[in-house]
């Protein structure tokens, strides 16, 4: 079966007075239909412009992006109109991602509008089903953003993601700006339409609890690269990289009597601007030796768990 989304040593590098910045380098993953891919890190490791690049919002600077074994890395502006049809994002912030100027009903049919397949009596129809779809009450048809709690707006958010039927989805942090029981709601709702339309996700998150929750694979980035992969259950029974075990332990335990060793990272955090080769956690890890400061692959250890780090099975 071909896979819904194959990315190949995909970069997006900017450009900036004081050289260039290595945002997403070298990063190669594929995903299955109807799955969803966890994709964590720390602030600023890449995360939302790994997921942008992909939807040809920011452009790529080298590498494939591959849609249902398509190469669409580079799409010109009709082809990229059906492309964004089947491939859509959900924002981090639901209330800056929305037009104050727009009502609920407005907002999620921009979508159906600017396709031009609709009939305007269509677009009101399918704009109530998707509004009864992600749990909006009909009464909100002519509500504002503003008018509106955090969870309400995601939902809005989501309709119009969903408006066009798309296929692929990028989740990016759907739920961090949001109370903790709201944001149940919000997954709980986003696993049943996966479910339901045989969605496939990238959820991208800082909240490995969240990610554990709703991932079938998970990939963690440090500053701009992918550092390890495998599927979710794995990752939190046996993590490989000496970063994916310090992100780990700092996760909280709801339990008092028992205790986790906590990973304390000390060092200078690597520059993404202009990086040298070799392993960017290098001056962070304490296992780091010369060798890592020279050269650094993402490798397969184990069946579909893919580490990058040079003394993988010397130090598990």
């Amino acid at each position: 079966m071909t896979p819904i989304l194959e990315v190949e040593n995909l970069k997006k590098y900017f450009y900036t007075s004081r050289g260039v910045l290595h945002a997403v380098d070298n990063v190669s993953f594929r995903m299955e239909k109807g799955t969803t891919l966890g994709v964590v890190g720390e602030s600023g490791c890449g995360k939302s412009t790994l997921g942008r690049t992909i939807l040809h919002l920011l452009d790529s600077t080298e590498g494939k992006i591959l849609f249902k074994g398509e190469d669409v890395t580079h799409v010109d502006r009709k082809k990229l109109g059906k492309l964004r049809e089947k491939m859509q994002i959900i924002f981090q912030d639901p209330f800056s991602s929305l037009n104050p100027r727009m009502s609920v009903s407005e907002t999620i049919m921009e979508p159906l509008i600017l396709s031009k397949r609709f009939s305007r009596n269509e677009m009101e129809k399918l704009t109530g089903q998707l509004m009864e779809t992600v749990g909006l009450a009909e009464r909100l048809y002519h509500s504002y953003p503003h008018e509106l709690d955090g969870g309400r707006r995601q939902r809005i958010g989501i309709a119009r993601a969903l408006a066009l039927d798309p296929e692929f989805v990028v989740c990016d942090e759907p739920v961090s700006a949001l109370d903790v029981s709201i944001q149940a709601q919000i997954l709980n709702l986003m696993q049943d339409l996966q479910e339901e339309r045989k969605l496939s996700y990238i959820f991208i998150t800082h909240d490995l609890s969240v990610v554990r929750y709703i991932s079938d694979e998970i990939c963690v980035m440090y500053l701009g690269q992918l550092v390890e992969k495998s599927p979710a259950k794995e990752l939190f029974l046996r993590p490989l990289h000496p970063y994916t075990k310090a992100l780990l332990s700092a996760i909280p335990i709801p339990d008092i009597h028992q205790k986790r060793k906590r990973i304390l990272l000390k060092g200078e955090v690597t520059s993404p601007i202009n990086p040298k080769p070799g392993c960017r956690f290098a001056s962070r890890c304490m296992y780091a030796t010369e060798q890592c400061r020279q050269e650094q692959h993402l490798q397969e250890i184990e069946n579909n768990h893919f580490v990058a780090c040079n003394r993988v099975t010397e130090i598990n």
